[in-house]
C-alpha cells in the first residue's frame, strides 16, 4: 500500500508503522520518542530487543533532541557527509528511549539523503528506522522485498528506491579516536581524506561492536546457502545461482549475473539478488570473491554483507 507523505506522517503521529525508502535500504519507521510505536517495529521484524536502532533526522537541531553534547569533530564529519549514509554513535539523553538503543547509553544517529524521508521526518521528527525486512532476512531494496516480508497491508511511503543498495556505514563518535563499527560505502579512508581526522577502520575483532545496529545477530541472509568462490568455474550448474565479476565471456546465460567490475552496480542488486534466488527455488548462491581495491570503497562494504550471508 502505497502513501503520500501527509499519510505517512498521519500514520508515525498515531504510532503507527511504516516502511520508507532511504538512499541505503528501506527502513520500518516509528516515532522515536514512542515507546509503543518502536516496540511495534520489534515485534514486526522479530527484531531482538537488545539490538540498537537508529534514529534518522532531517536536521541538526533534532540530533540535540537526542544528545546532551558532541564532540567537535562531529560538527566536521556531518557538514562533510549530512545528509548521506553516514551513522555516527554518541552518548545519549536520558529522554531518548531505551527501547531505542537496546539498552545502551549510546544512540545511533544518521540523517538519509532521500528527500521524501527528508520531508516525512520534518513532520514528524526524529524516527527509528530499522532496515524494512524480517529479522536475519537481506535487506528490502525494492517494494516487493517489503510486501514479501510484512504483506500487502504494510504502507510504504512513496518515492525513489534505494540507490545504494548497502546499509550505512556506523562511526563512532564517543573515544578520542573514531571507530568504524560497521562498515559502509563511506570509508575510513574517505573521512580522513575529506576531513583530516583519523578513524580507525572496522574490523571483525574491532572492540564496541555492540554498540552498532547490524553487527549481534545474523543478518542479510537468504535461504539459499552462499558461498564465495575464488574463481569462475569452467563448467556452470545450471542449478547455482553465480554473481560474478570478472568474466568477459559474453555468452547469457539465466543463472549467471556479471557485473564486469561494476561493484556499485552489484551492491544496488544484491539483496535482490539473495531474494531472486529463494523465490525461483535455487539452493545454492556462488559469488566470487571480491578484489582488495581501495579506490572503490564499496568493496569493503559488499564484502562484509557477503561474509555475513555466507557465515
Amino acid at each position: 500500500m502505497i502513501v503520500t507523505v501527509s499519510q505517512a506522517a498521519d500514520i508515525i503521529l498515531k504510532g503507527g508503522i511504516l516502511a520508507i525508502p532511504t538512499e541505503t535500504v528501506y527502513g520500518l519507521a516509528a516515532d522515536a520518542f514512542n515507546v509503543l510505536a518502536v516496540k511495534k517495529t520489534f515485534e514486526a521484524k522479530g527484531r531482538p530487543a537488545d539490538n540498537p536502532l537508529i534514529v534518522h533526522i532531517s536536521n541538526l537541531k533534532q540530533m540535540h533532541l537526542l544528545c546532551d553534547d558532541t564532540p567537535e569533530i562531529a560538527d566536521l564529519i556531518t557538514t562533510s557527509f549530512w545528509p548521506g549514509p553516514l551513522t555516527i554513535v554518541l552518548n545519549k539523553k536520558q529522554t531518548v528511549p531505551d527501547v531505542v538503543t537496546g539498552g545502551l547509553h549510546s544512540v545511533a544517529i544518521r540523517m538519509p539523503d532521500h528527500p521524501t524521508a527528508l520531508e516525512l521526518i520534518e513532520q514528524t521528527g526524529p524516527l527509528t528506522a530499522p532496515s524494512a525486512n524480517k529479522s536475519g532476512r537481506p535487506s528490502a531494496t525494492r517494494p516487493e522485498h517489503i510486501t514479501s516480508d510484512f504483506g500487502k497491508s504494510m504502507p510504504i511511503l512513496e518515492g525513489n528506491s534505494p540507490g545504494l543498495g548497502i546499509e550505512s556505514t556506523v562511526l563512532d563518535l564517543r573515544s578520542d579516536t573514531p571507530l568504524i563499527l560497521r562498515p559502509g560505502s563511506i570509508t575510513a579512508e574517505l573521512i580522513e581524506e575529506k576531513t583530516g581526522i583519523h578513524v580507525l577502520p572496522y574490523t571483525s575483532k574491532s572492540e564496541g561492536l555492540e554498540n552498532s545496529p547490524g553487527t549481534r545477530y545474523t543478518h542479510y541472509r537468504p535461504a539459499a546457502n552462499v558461498q564465495i568462490i575464488d574463481h569462475i568455474p569452467t563448467h556452470i550448474e545450471g542449478n547455482i545461482y553465480y554473481i560474478i565479476h570478472s568474466s568477459t565471456d559474453s555468452a547469457p546465460l539465466p543463472n549467471v549475473y556479471n557485473y564486469l567490475g561494476d561493484f556499485d552496480k552489484l551492491a544496488q542488486d544484491l539483496y535482490d539478488h539473495f531474494r531472486q534466488a529463494d523465490h525461483l527455488g535455487y539452493s545454492q548462491i556462488m559469488l566470487e570473491e571480491l578484489p582488495d581495491d581501495k579506490k572503490k570503497p564499496i568493496i569493503s562494504a559488499l564484502r562484509d554483507r557477503i561474509s555475513r550471508a555466507s557465515s
